[in-house]
C-alpha cells in the first residue's frame, strides 16, 4: 500500500484522532495544565508529564528522555507556558517516530509474498483482509493462502475478506498442514501472475518454542518454492496488550525475522504510547496502525500525523 499523509482536520486525521482519544485522555486527564493549554511550565508539569508518558506505555527510559530534555528548554525560558510545551512534545514524538515510518512497497520480480505473522486475537486475519482490499484498490492482484488451519473461522473469515476485497484464495481442510496450504499458494500466484500473496498464519504462543518452529517451516517451504520469499514478515501487535507486545515483537524477530509492523486495535487502549516504545525497542518499521473495524482504518503509518493526534 502507498504511503499516506492527512493534513490536521481531514476526513483520515479526524479518524486518527478519535482513535487515539483514549491514550490523550489518559494524558491531558493527568497533565491538567497541558489540557488547558494555558499558564506556565513548572517542575511539577513536566513530573506529571513524565508519570503520563509512562503510564501511556511510552516506556520508563523514553519519557525520561523527553522530560529532560524538555525540563533543559524550560530553563533556557524556551518553553514560556503548556500550549509551547505541547508543541514542543509533539515534534519529539514525530522525530522519534519518522525513522521508523517506511511504507510497505509491493516490488517485483512477482509474485511478492507477505507472510503475516502474531499471536492469537492479535488481528491477523482482520489485518491481512484489509491489506488486501488496500492493494486492490491500487489495483494490485492479490491472493489470500488460509495457512492458519487450526481455526475453522479463521478459514471462513479469510474467505469472506477474499471475496469482500476482490482477491483469490487457497484454503485447505481444517487441521491441514499450513506449510503445504501457503507451498500451494505460491505456486497458484506463480502460474497466475499475481502481484501479492498474502499468508495467514496460526496465532502462535510466542513462548512456546515448538508452536514457532512451525512457523519456521512455513518460512522454509515459501524459500524453496521461490527464493528470497518471503519478502514481508508483517507482525502484527494489539496495542491493547501494551508491553506485552515488545516481548511478542522480540521473540518473532527471533524465529521468524520481522521486517514490518502492523499495530492494530489503537482505539481500544489507552495505551497508545506502545507505537513509541514499538519503535524504540524493535528494529523493524511499523507499516500500519488500525483505528478502528473499517477496512480503511487500517492506514499506512505517519509520524507527524499520529503526533498532531496525540496532543
Amino acid at each position: 500500500m502507498s504511503e499516506q499523509s492527512d493534513i490536521p482536520g481531514g476526513g483520515m486525521f479526524a479518524r486518527l484522532k478519535a482513535g487515539l482519544a483514549k491514550t490523550r485522555e489518559l494524558l491531558l486527564m493527568n497533565v491538567g495544565a497541558i489540557a488547558r493549554g494555558i499558564g506556565p511550565v513548572d517542575g511539577n508539569v513536566l513530573d506529571q508529564l513524565e508519570e503520563a508518558l509512562i503510564l501511556a506505555d511510552v516506556g520508563a527510559e523514553l519519557s525520561r528522555e523527553y522530560v529532560d530534555a524538555l525540563r533543559a528548554a524550560w530553563r533556557r525560558g524556551e518553553l514560556p507556558d503548556t500550549d509551547a510545551l505541547r508543541a514542543r512534545l509533539r515534534e519529539m514524538v514525530a522525530d522519534t517516530l519518522a525513522p521508523r515510518m517506511t511504507p510497505l512497497k509491493v516490488v517485483p520480480p512477482y509474485p511478492f509474498v507477505v507472510l503475516v505473522v502474531g499471536v492469537n486475537g492479535v488481528g491477523k486475519t482482520t489485518t491481512i483482509g484489509k491489506v488486501a482490499s488496500g492493494l486492490r484498490a491500487e489495483g494490485r492482484t492479490v491472493l489470500l493462502a488460509a495457512a492458519d488451519t487450526f481455526r475453522a473461522a479463521a478459514i471462513e473469515q479469510l474467505a469472506v475478506w477474499a471475496e469482500r476485497a476482490g482477491a483469490d484464495i487457497v484454503r485447505h481442510k481444517e487441521g491441514a498442514d499450513s506449510s503445504a496450504v501457503a507451498f500451494d499458494a505460491v505456486r497458484a500466484a506463480k502460474a497466475r501472475g499475481t502481484h501479492v500473496v498474502l499468508v495467514d498464519t496460526a496465532g502462535r504462543l510466542h513462548t512456546k518454542s515448538h508452536l514457532m518452529e512451525e512457523v519456521r517451516k512455513v518460512v522454509r517451504v515459501i524459500g524453496k518454492e521461490i527464493p528470497g520469499a518471503p519478502h514481508e514478515v508483517l507482525l502484527v501487535l494489539d496495542a491493547t496488550s501494551g508491553r506485552n507486545a515488545i516481548a511478542q515483537a522480540k521473540t518473532f524477530e527471533e524465529f521468524t525475522g520481522v521486517t514490518g509492523i502492523a499495530l492494530t486495535k489503537l482505539d481500544g487502549t489507552a495505551k497508545g504510547g506502545v507505537v513509541l516504545s514499538v519503535t524504540r525497542e524493535i528494529a523493524a518499521p511499523i507499516r500500519y496502525i488500525g483505528v478502528g473495524e473499517k477496512a480503511d482504518d487500517l492506514r499506512p503509518f505517519d509520524a507527524k500525523s499520529f503526533a498532531e493526534a496525540l496532543f
